[in-house]
C-alpha cells in the first residue's frame, strides 16, 4: 500500500513565477523615466551670464551660435571658422529670413566677438536675435 501511495502522488516541478518579476521592474522603470532630468546635451563648455529679468526660451526653431571664450564660432554645435559661419548665415538669411537666432556667448567672451556675431546675422536679413543667459 505505501508503493501505490508513492506512486500516485506526485512532486510538483519546481517553477518562478515571473509576473511579479515584472511587475517591480515596470515600476522602477517607470520611476526612473519620470526622475530623470532632460537636459539639452552640448559639448561646449560656456558659462552664460546670469540675468534677472531673464524669461523662458519659447522658440522652438531657431539658429544658435555659441562664442567661446577664445573667440571660436559654434553653429548649432559645430565648430566653424569665421568664414564658413558668414556663408551659413549668408544661406540661412536668403532661405529664412524671419528664422530667430539665438545668440550664447560665455561670459569672459570678449564684446567684441559678440557684436561680431550680432553685425553677420543683421547683415543678412537675420533681426531676430536674443542672448542666451542663465
Amino acid at each position: 500500500m505505501s508503493e501505490l501511495h508513492l506512486i500516485r502522488r506526485r512532486r510538483r516541478t519546481p517553477s518562478i513565477n515571473i509576473v511579479p518579476l515584472v511587475d517591480v521592474l515596470t515600476v522602477l522603470l517607470f520611476f526612473f523615466l519620470v526622475t530623470m532630468q532632460f537636459k539639452q546635451v552640448s559639448s561646449l563648455n560656456i558659462t552664460v551670464p546670469k540675468i534677472e529679468t531673464a524669461g523662458e526660451n519659447e522658440i522652438a526653431e531657431q539658429i544658435v551660435i555659441a562664442v567661446s571664450p577664445e573667440g571660436k564660432f559654434y553653429l548649432n554645435d559645430r565648430a566653424l571658422e569665421k568664414e564658413k559661419l558668414k556663408e551659413a548665415i549668408k544661406l540661412a538669411g536668403e532661405l529664412t529670413p524671419e528664422m530667430p537666432v539665438l545668440l550664447i556667448a560665455d561670459e569672459d567672451t570678449p564684446l567684441k566677438n559678440v557684436t561680431e556675431v550680432m553685425d553677420i546675422c543683421r547683415s543678412n536679413q537675420l533681426n531676430k536675435i536674443r542672448l542666451q543667459s542663465r
